[in-house]
């Protein structure tokens, strides 16, 4: 056995790289940031561009669906997705770190993170003997010992806060100032500005103490305030954090289903068999999958047979029998047999790739109800200034003394509470998370708005074929009249047949295959949409469709066929009749079984509260037959593709919200009609471009648990939003001193910051359980 591996290279560029800290490349030359050499030319093939630092760094504020260039990172912000840049930073609008917009199949050390960190246990080791020397006057046995309240012990607070203050909490202060300088204020600006009063104030009382007036005094001395502004630091980078590592968890669902694919794939060429690093398959590459391995990437079964573990991309626990021939998805568990399949589509092709594409960009989307949250953000951070500014001023007029302090104090906790963080997170956190749950449930969705829409959905419109059905019809019945030979009439229907596309012909054509039926060539074939074919063949010309269809070609004597026809119609039946030479030839009809797990489906639909309707272009015998096998609550037949355009515009009229589900493609008027669109596929044939949601086993269950999954991520979302009001409706006039004239209470700073750290941290464990959430 052998081992290939793949190699990259770029003709012509080169990489500069520092010899002692080989981690540090960028495509220029220049010195190393960290040890200061000189860094050395590299050609770029030994490294790979995609590490390359770039020369120069940009931020964009994009459309939301720019697409950056290939193998280019682009980081992003979870609240505002228009803000892109090439580098890791923060966000110019909110200040919030961004994510990279790729997630990686490793969890990587998140760099804000590890600052973050870094920053939070040095200032928390400096800030704690700061906070423990602020209380100790609370304390009784030390209450009345005068190094309490002494020069020293003001001048340790002093030294030990400005580095947790000017150090730790710097982060916040260059975030505050581009707040600022442009005109994007948020929960930075309130922060830094929080933070740096109570500091200055302190600082100036340390250093020039005559500054102040009298009132400002308490037991002859103006009070400092060192330990709200270090505890205020400390508890923000501890509420930063937290929100990083929650927010890491986000990207889990994407990160699983990257994982599905394996890193090797082993090649088959003649006799020899060999592994290759999966981006190394090509299209049309024999490949050996054995049992226990998971299948490298989608093609086809030449040799052998298995079954197939699919739950992973579909949801669907039961392995699937495949055989020769049988479509085979990338990233499937092949569970018994060894075989050998052909590679179709690999990279970016295969069905994965799309899905965690498509979850990927569906996680950036915005959903409407995130408008409220958006609108009132605009005017939060202002207000709550306002509301800072008026309650200095009234403490300072009407407060008890010292009202300057007090004043101050109240100001800054109002300031400090207040975290517009939280209510821009509410809608975007529980959409990447509810959207990441649905992928790994089968259930794929373009965009947030579908699964808001989703949520309210009062009526699903069905197609039959493929959605209530299995979609792959048989042959059952064979009646031929006016001398035509059985044999004849299956020829002529199935060689006319071989042309069309739709599902009842193949059914017609596999079953003159299976009768070893030889089929002839066809001349001046045409297909009539919601009609018929029509072909010659020999000179005979050959006509194949409804009733309806043939009666238009002056097709009249059916005879006793027609009531046969009703017959087999009535069982559930579908009946295509046969024109040889504009007279009858006899019926052909093909039965398509019901799915095996649409009745279970109705049953929860109808249980969800919704209203089924079965839209057709089948006959309406047959139509009424499914439907009341189902239980269905209205049925329409004989409806062309166009029509259900306009059925569907009706049911809206009616005041009805709309989910239609069908095949993505013939059914393409109709989806585009509806509130919702719902694409059905079978893994490997998946029409994610042609609607709202896609469900990736191709059933009716995936409907009810997009329902359930829609109706869960939207009440998430107004939880999130109701915190989020509830939390700063009352936090502000409660760190304004709201409670004092009744109840002596004051809320201090260090209070209000460890609140303003926790809110928007409760708001993203909150949109983590619909990580569990049970569709």
């Amino acid at each position: 056995m052998k081992t290939a591996t793949a190699s990259l290279s770029v003709a012509g560029k080169m990489v500069y790289i520092c010899p002692m800290h080989p981690e540090v490349k960028q495509d220029h030359p220049g010195k190393c940031p960290k040890c200061g050499m000189t860094l050395e030319p590299i050609p770029a093939s030994a490294v790979g561009v995609a590490n390359v630092e770039p020369a120069f760094r940009r931020i964009m504020i994009a459309p939301a669906d720019h697409n950056p260039p290939a193998g280019q990172a682009v980081y992003t912000c979870p609240m505002h997705p228009e803000v892109k840049q090439d580098h890791p930073g923060d966000c110019p609008k909110c200040g919030m770190a961004l994510e990279p917009m790729a997630v990686s199949i490793v969890e990587e050390e998140n760099p804000e993170l590890a600052d973050m960190t870094r920053r939070f246990w040095v200032g928390g080791a400096l800030a704690l003997p700061v906070f423990l020397l602020a209380m100790a006057h609370l304390v009784p046995a030390l209450g009345h010992a005068s190094w309490v309240m002494g020069d020293t012990s003001r001048w340790i607070q002093f030294a030990l806060a400005t580095p947790v203050v000017l150090w730790a909490g710097w982060p916040f202060f260059q975030r505050g100032w581009r707040s600022l300088v442009t005109r994007h204020l948020n929960m930075f600006t309130l922060i830094s500005i929080g933070v740096g009063t109570a500091y200055l104030f302190s600082a100036v009382v340390m250093l020039v103490p005559g500054a102040f007036p009298a009132s400002f005094a308490t037991g002859g001395k103006p009070g400092i305030y060192f330990e709200s502004a270090a505890v205020i630091v400390v508890l923000v980078l501890l509420g930063q954090m937290l929100e990083l590592q929650a927010r890491g968890k986000t990207g889990g669902a994407i990160r699983a289903l990257l994982n599905l694919a394996p890193k090797t794939a082993r090649v088959v060429q003649g006799s020899e068999e060999y592994d290759v690093p999966l981006e190394s398959v090509q299209v049309g590459a024999k490949l050996r999958v054995r049992p226990g391995e998971t299948i490298p990437v989608d093609g086809v079964l030449l040799d052998g047979k298995t079954s197939v573990d699919e739950s992973m991309i579909s949801g669907e626990p039961m392995p699937v029998e495949k055989n020769a021939a049988d479509k085979l998805t990338g990233g499937t568990l092949n569970t018994t047999g060894s075989f050998v399949m052909l590679a179709e589509h690999v990279g970016s092709e295969t069905v994965l790739a799309r899905i965690v594409k498509m979850v990927a960009d569906a996680q950036r989307s915005r959903a409407p109800i995130q408008a409220l949250a958006d609108k009132v953000s605009g005017y939060f951070v202002p207000a709550v200034l306002a509301c800072a500014v008026l309650t200095f001023i009234i403490w300072s007029l009407a407060g008890p003394e010292p009202r300057f302090a007090l004043a101050i104090v109240n100001a800054v906790a109002v300031l400090i509470i207040a975290c517009p963080c939280a209510l821009g997170l509410a809608t975007p956190m529980s959409v990447m998370v509810g959207i990441g749950r649905g992928a790994q449930a089968g259930v794929l969705i373009r965009n947030a708005e579908a699964m808001e829409v989703m949520e309210r959905v009062t009526t699903i419109v069905v197609d039959k074929t493929g959605t209530l059905t299995e979609g792959k019809p048989r042959l059952t019945q064979i009646l031929p009249v006016n001398g035509v030979a059985e044999y004849e009439l299956l020829l002529v229907a199935a060689s006319v047949e071989q042309h069309s596309e739709h599902p009842l012909a193949a059914a017609i054509v596999r079953g003159a295959a299976e009768s070893n039926v030889t089929l002839q060539p066809v001349a001046d074939f045409n297909s009539i949409t919601g009609g018929g074919v029509v072909g010659k063949i020999g000179g005979r010309e050959i006509a194949v469709g409804k009733l309806k269809f043939l009666q238009e070609r002056s097709v009249m004597d059916w005879g006793d066929i027609e009531r046969e026809a009703n017959v087999l119609q009535a069982e559930g039946q579908t009946v295509m009749f046969v024109a040889i030479n504009g007279r009858a030839a006899g019926i052909i009809s093909v039965s398509d079984p019901i799915k095996a797990s649409t009745p279970e489906a109705i049953a929860q639909l109808h249980k969800l509260g919704l209203k089924i309707i079965m839209l057709t272009g089948d006959n309406e015998r047959t139509a009424n037959a499914v439907a009341k096998t189902l239980g269905l609550d209205l049925v329409a037949a004989g409806v062309e593709p166009m029509d259900k355009h306009e059925r569907i515009q009706q049911i809206r009229r009616h005041g009805q919200i709309v989910a239609m589900a069908g095949d993505g493609i013939n059914d393409a008027p109709a989806l585009a009609a509806a509130n919702v669109g719902i694409a059905m596929g079978t893994g490997t044939d998946v029409a994610m471009e042609s609607a709202g949601i896609t469900l990736v086993n191709g059933d009716l269950l995936g409907i009810a648990k997009a329902i359930r999954l829609s109706r869960s991520m939207m009440w998430n979302i107004r939880q999130n939003l109701f915190f989020a009001f509830a939390y700063n409706t009352l936090g502000i006039p409660l760190a304004a001193g709201l409670l004092y004239p009744f109840f002596g209470w004051l809320l201090s700073p260090i209070i209000a910051g460890a609140a303003m750290s926790l809110s928007s941290v409760s708001v993203i464990a909150n949109a983590l359980r619909l990580r569990n959430a049970k569709l």
